[in-house]
């Protein structure tokens, strides 16, 4: 029999053959048990290899299309089932408009261009060169959990062992994992809060009981509830810092209601304020506080690793819970962060950075007052990689946004972080990313977009 196939450029030769006849036969085209030409004829007709047309055969075969017959040839299989076929239409990807460059005032991000790209590119060769193929322990790599202790009792005061340590794929992966063990059926969570947290709350399915912040921080929760998620060195997004009463006043609490408290210690390595802020974990005699650390803002965000210490009462059921699991997080990443630790790159790279947010942070702020003034008050800026901007009552979020974009600035909601009375009057300004040029031209854009429509 004759087969009509149009062969291009777009595909390989064997894929176009396959395709082909695969839509014939669906389409009924080509009856059932009908022999299809041989493989030297198609070959000579659509003048290609043997071999190709082999391929595309054997492709058919496979999947059942077609059958074989030793010393025959190959014939169309019968599809008992009726089977009304279309092939859909290829189309080809629409190109998405490519914006203008935009100022990016969005929170949680770094300036990656200032990382310190030869030495972490030494370590990866290195590792790589090694050929370490198989997995890392699910706990993560020893070695990076020793750096990882060590660090943390260097600069945040927190006595623990590597043991205590276990490696995750990034923040939320973590607290996943964390919710799944306790197997509680209701949290507090800060109002307001991160709204990545109470996404993973939402998708478990958990009860969220808001607790109140104040300016001394997370209040102590009212609810009877046994597990509390909290921001103490640097409340997110209000920026307050637990005072050390009120973390006594949470331990006790903690102790007092058999509860646990997750202490999220997100960004508090950039403080501009006097000296760093203990962790609540620092304070914890009755083992009662669950540490979260990452590495997304001293780091890159695309590394996407984070850690967990667990307390010593807890250990033992925690590494129980996961004793199927695999590590998440690539072995040669935790094996370079680990020497990258190790050689001091890690502290050296994190007070470079304190000295450059510091300098972007009084940026911003500068131009606030310059270009914005008195109207627009700055809050929460002791700590962190973002401050919220009050804005006045004839501006709300939503058209504040909207203008913004609309003169190539990005800048985030702050109501979002809301369960119940969700502020309308407020904005969000991240810091990390934008050089300090572009700060100030970003700032003086927001003035414009802002003012004009202020004064009409």
């Amino acid at each position: 029999m004759e087969l009509q196939i149009l062969l291009t450029d777009d595909k390989t030769k064997y894929r176009q053959i396959y395709e082909q006849i695969r839509q014939a036969i669906l389409e009924k085209r080509l009856f059932a048990h009908a022999k299809l030409p041989t493989k030297r004829r198609l070959a000579e007709q659509l003048n290609i290899s043997i071999m190709t047309v082999q391929i595309a055969y054997e492709q058919l075969q496979s999947e059942g299309y077609c059958y074989s017959v030793e010393r025959q040839g190959y014939f169309v299989s019968e599809i008992a089932d009726e089977w009304h076929y279309t092939e859909n239409a290829t189309t080809s990807l629409k190109k998405t408009a490519q914006s203008d460059h935009f100022i990016n005032f969005k929170n949680g991000q770094v300036d990656a261009a200032v990382f310190p790209y030869k030495q972490w590119n030494r370590l990866y060769r290195k590792e790589l060169n090694a050929f370490n193929g198989c997995n890392a322990p699910w706990q993560g790599e020893y070695l990076l959990r020793v750096q990882i202790a060590r660090y943390l009792q260097q600069a945040r005061g927190l006595d623990c062992q590597p043991e205590q340590v276990f490696i995750f794929s990034g923040f939320q992966q973590q607290l996943m994992n964390v919710c799944l063990f306790f197997n509680r059926r209701a949290i507090g969570t800060e109002e307001p809060g991160f709204i990545r947290a109470k996404s993973v709350f939402e998708q478990l399915q958990l009860q969220c009981h808001a607790v109140s912040v104040d300016e001394e921080g997370c209040c102590v929760p009212n609810e009877t509830i046994k597990l509390l998620y909290t921001t103490p060195a640097h409340q997110y997004p209000t920026g307050a810092i637990m005072s050390i009463a009120r973390r006594i006043q949470l331990l006790q609490w903690a102790l007092k209601q058999d509860a646990y408290i997750i202490e999220d210690d997100y960004d508090s390595e950039f403080r501009y304020k006097g000296a760093p802020i203990a962790t609540l974990s620092h304070l914890d005699s009755f083992k009662r506080v669950l540490y979260f650390g990452t590495f997304s803002k001293t780091l890159l965000p695309s590394l996407r690793m984070s850690y967990l210490i667990m307390p010593t009462s807890l250990q033992s059921d925690f590494e129980e819970f996961n004793t199927y699991q695999k590590s998440t997080v690539s072995r040669i990443d935790q094996q370079v962060v680990a020497k990258f630790m190790e050689e001091g790159h890690y502290t050296a790279h994190i007070a470079k950075m304190r000295t450059l947010y510091r300098a972007k942070r009084r940026c911003l702020i500068e131009s606030i007052t310059k270009h914005l003034g008195e109207e627009f008050e700055v809050m929460g800026d002791a700590a962190g990689l973002h401050i919220i901007v009050q804005l006045p009552e004839r501006l709300n979020e939503s058209i504040a946004i909207e203008l913004a974009k609309s003169r190539g600035v990005e800048v985030d909601a702050v109501s979002t972080m809301y369960q119940l009375h969700k502020p309308n009057h407020q904005v969000m300004l991240g810091y990390g990313a934008p050089s300090l040029d572009e700060i100030q031209k970003g700032v003086s854009l927001l003035a414009t977009a802002w003012k004009n429509i202020l004064s009409n």
